[in-house]
């Protein structure tokens, strides 16, 4: 199974993120997105695997405020467009493997997808 890990190296989850898969060793490939961002393609399956556009957009964050999101939230296509142009305005982290995708540190998840594809596990 190939895992993607996409975060910030500033990000405490992402790190967090990051020793979980280290320490059960588990190969999976980083995606600082301070240096580059999801493709559209990649943005949207992970949206669909998520709750939708809007899950994955860090309303809390810094950034957002910095730009003035806060009061003129955005919705729909201008999501998408705003996380395209600016990666950092993701939360993190957001783990993406077959079994699917997460946004935020969820170990109960991973957990459950690494149980299932161990043998002896349900594989999906």
């Amino acid at each position: 199974m190939s895992w993607q890990l996409f975060g910030t190296k500033k990000c405490p989850d992402t790190r967090k993120a990051e020793r979980f898969f280290k320490e059960r060793s588990v190969p999976f490939q980083g995606i600082d997105l301070a240096q580059k961002g999801m493709s559209p393609g990649e943005l949207r399956a992970v949206a669909s695997r998520v709750g939708g556009i809007e899950a994955l957009i860090d309303r809390e964050g810094r950034r957002y405020v910095e730009k003035g999101l806060k009061y003129a939230a955005p919705t729909g296509a201008r999501i998408e467009a705003l996380l395209i142009a600016d990666p950092l305005l993701l939360r993190t982290p957001i783990v993406r493997s077959a079994a699917g995708a997460t946004v935020g540190f969820e170990p109960e998840i991973w957990s459950r997808w690494l149980d299932e594809t161990r043998p002896g596990g349900r594989a999906k």
